[in-house]
């Protein structure tokens, strides 16, 4: 506290009680009570006032001969700072504040030189490359848990991750929530149903079930009736109520939750914080336009924050916190398992829509007809039983090729699968 004795008290303040205790007029116990110091602090500042009562302060004075750094480490420092600026006042970037501790670890790995924060944050104050953060304010829910897998906290956020490419990115990840593990971080060009289903799908494969996931009420996550229509039928294949993302996971019996406001994702907001502050800064300085760049310095970040940075919560490496749970038997998640009536995971992981079959014993989608071998004969007659004879279509994109795998199911019944272009589908949301 008596460090911050100047940030609470002005000299005159602080002047006016060693002068009242010099008279005999006020006692020290109620001194050292308002001035939050100890009793060595409080008799040097005394000692300090008899000396030379007309000069005393109380303001921090550091020994600069502590900070006195080589010539060549203070002109990298000042260059880091400039561009620091140069982002903050970049409107379109999300930079708003010098980032100090990012300054110290590029000065490390870039110039191979050890700098101490405050001896940066002297340089930024004496170079005009200084001003104070917002206090941030205090999230009105949050969720406690107790083991890893008991909820995985789901999410997606619109930047210009690097600001000289010629669009903002979506970044969509994934965190467990008890270590603050991120799971999975990718960068896309669009934010879709089926990116959020391969990121259903990582997770899911390399980790096991969660518990539940945790996600806002996007339309991608959650049904509401009375959105506006663009949204509906841009991610949504039909009309059903229940959205494609929240159907994969109700076929590996994992539950969603869904946050009450945007304040009550605070703990993924943190490392989304953390991490697009320093993608943004990495990609400027990297001259950075195209994703798989971007990715590449994403997944570098990524390992720094889960292996080696101690969360400002937990107090643990979030790698490590959540290794040990492991090792103590005291996760929820459990083994990836195919249920019954699914053959591959790709009738999990997949884009769904139903359909009716004709009397060839043919589907319609999006003007494109598929015959399927075995699907059951439209019977007019049994208009009543219709729904039993809707052909369901789980289909699986790939990006890469070009190519969807279709496959055909009837009442829990595998019927095959097909080859279709991607473009011949015409799946908006892909």
């Amino acid at each position: 506290m008596s460090k911050q004795l100047h940030k609470n008290f002005t000299d005159g303040q602080v002047k006016s009680l060693l002068e009242k205790y010099s008279k005999g007029e006020i006692k020290l116990s109620y001194i050292l009570q308002i001035l939050r110091i100890k009793r060595s602090r409080f008799f040097e500042l005394l000692t300090k006032y008899r000396n030379d009562p007309d000069n005393f302060s109380i303001q921090y004075e550091r020994n600069t001969s502590n900070y006195r750094i080589d010539r060549e480490i203070e002109a990298n420092i000042i260059q880091e700072l400039k561009i620091e600026k140069e982002l903050i006042k970049a409107k379109e970037v999300p930079i708003k504040y010098y980032n100090y501790s990012y300054v110290k670890d590029l000065l490390e790995q870039k110039y191979s030189q050890k700098v101490s924060l405050p001896t940066i944050i002297d340089r930024a104050k004496r170079n005009n490359f200084y001003f104070l953060k917002p206090k941030r304010k205090a999230h009105d829910r949050e969720v406690i848990t107790n083991y890893p897998g008991e909820l995985i906290q789901h999410d997606s956020s619109h930047h210009l991750f690097a600001p000289y490419a010629d669009r903002k990115w979506y970044l969509i990840t994934s965190l467990d929530d008890y270590s603050r593990l991120i799971l999975y971080a990718v960068l896309v060009e669009r934010e879709t149903t089926w990116e959020h289903i391969l990121a259903l799908e990582y997770v899911l494969l390399k980790y096991g079930f969660p518990l539940a996931y945790y996600v806002d009420s996007h339309s991608i996550f959650r049904f509401v009736q009375g959105r506006d229509s663009f949204w509906r039928n841009h991610y949504k294949l039909t009309d059903e109520a229940n959205p494609q993302w929240k159907q994969v996971l109700e076929d590996c019996g994992v539950k969603v939750t869904y946050a009450l406001s945007p304040q009550a994702k605070g703990k993924i907001e943190r490392p989304y914080g953390w991490i697009q502050d320093r993608l943004v800064r990495t990609c400027y300085r990297e001259n950075v336009k195209v994703i798989p760049e971007g990715q590449l310095i994403l997944n570098n970040l990524l390992q720094r924050y889960n292996y080696r940075i101690v969360h400002s919560t937990t107090g643990e490496i979030p790698y490590i916190r959540f290794q040990r749970a492991i090792r103590e038997k005291r996760s929820l998640f459990r083994e990836f398992t195919i249920r019954p009536p699914f053959l591959s995971s790709k009738d999990i992981f997949c884009l769904r829509v139903d359909r009716m079959v004709d009397s060839y014993r043919k589907v319609s989608i999006n003007n494109l007809e598929l015959k399927v071998p075995g699907a059951p004969l439209h019977d007019l007659s049994a208009c009543v039983h219709a729904q039993a004879e809707r052909i369901q279509l789980r289909i699986i994109p790939d990006k890469e090729s070009g190519i969807s795998e279709v496959r055909f199911w009837y009442r829990d019944n595998f019927l095959g699968s097909q080859k279709v272009k991607n473009s011949d589908l015409n799946l908006v949301q892909f």
